[in-house]
C-alpha cells in the first residue's frame, strides 16, 4: 500500500497586491517626513560630517530621533560610542512597546523576513500597520510596502538635503515640523471607538505632558506609553467581567 505525500503550500508572506497597497497608503504620510530628512542632511553638514557620513548614517540606522541626538552629540565634541549608543537607545525605548504588539502577528514569520520588517519599524509606519489590522488583518506584504516607501524617501530627503544645505539652512523654520504630530493625531483620532481608548488616549496625553516638563530627557514617552497600556489593559478587564 502507497502512501500519498502532500506537501503543504508555503505561505505567500510578501504578495505583491497587498506590497502596492502598503506602498499607496503610506506614500501621503511618508511625504510628511521629507523636511525631516532634509533638516537631517543640512544638520550632518554643519556637523562636520560628510555627504557620504551623512547619508549613510540615514541608510544604516534609519531613525530620525536617533540620527539627530548622534549628530548633536558629535557636532558637541562627543564622540564616545558608548555614550551616543546608550542615548539612542534611551531616546526610542518605545519601539519595544511597538515591537511587542506586533510580536504575535510577526512570530509566525521567518526570522530573516521579521529581522528586515523590525528594521522598518517607525512611528509612522507602525500607525499604518495598526490601522491596517483593526480593518482587515495583519500583512507582511502591507508592512514591508510601507517600510521600504518610507525608507527610500527618508534616505532621498536627506541626500536632497546635503546637496541643497547651502539653499535651505533651516527646513524646520517653515514650520513644517508641525505636520508629522498632527499627522500622527489624524491616524489615532479615527481609531477612538470606545471607552478604554479615550480613557488610554486621555491617560497618555496627561501623562506625557507632566513627564515632558518634570522628568529629564524622553523617559516621558516610555511612561506615558507604559501608564495608557495599563489602563486600557484594565479597563478592557472590567469590560470582559461585565459580559
Amino acid at each position: 500500500m502507497s502512501i500519498a505525500k502532500t506537501h503543504a503550500k508555503p505561505e505567500p508572506y510578501l504578495l505583491a497586491g497587498e506590497f502596492w497597497h502598503g506602498v499607496r497608503d503610506s506614500l501621503p504620510v511618508a511625504l510628511s517626513v521629507v523636511p525631516f530628512g532634509l533638516t537631517c542632511g543640512v544638520m550632518g553638514l554643519t556637523v562636520g560630517l560628510t555627504f557620504l557620513e551623512t547619508v549613510s548614517m540615514s541608510v544604516l540606522v534609519f531613525a530620525g530621533a536617533a540620527q539627530f541626538i548622534s549628530m548633536t552629540m558629535l557636532g558637541a565634541g562627543i564622540t564616545a560610542f558608548s555614550l551616543i549608543v546608550l542615548t539612542t537607545l534611551l531616546i526610542n525605548l518605545r519601539h519595544l512597546l511597538m515591537g511587542a504588539s506586533l510580536a504575535p502577528y510577526m512570530a509566525r514569520l521567518p526570522m530573516p523576513l521579521q529581522a528586515v520588517l523590525a528594521f522598518g519599524l517607525v512611528d509612522e509606519t507602525y500607525a499604518l500597520i495598526m490601522n491596517r489590522i483593526l480593518v482587515k488583518e495583519y500583512s507582511p506584504g502591507y508592512q514591508m510596502g510601507c517600510n521600504v516607501n518610507f525608507y527610500l524617501v527618508w534616505v532621498a530627503s536627506t541626500a536632497a538635503g546635503v546637496f541643497l544645505g547651502g539653499y535651505i539652512p533651516d527646513p524646520l523654520a517653515w514650520g513644517l515640523d508641525f505636520a508629522l504630530p498632527a499627522l500622527l493625531m489624524a491616524l489615532l483620532i479615527p481609531r477612538l471607538a470606545d471607552r478604554p481608548s479615550y480613557f488610554a488616549c486621555i491617560v497618555s496625553a496627561l501623562v506625557a505632558v507632566l513627564g515632558a516638563l518634570y522628568l529629564p530627557g524622553k523617559w516621558y514617552i516610555i511612561i506615558a506609553c507604559l501608564a495608557a497600556s495599563a489602563v486600557g489593559g484594565f479597563m478592557e478587564g472590567e469590560s470582559s467581567s461585565a459580559r
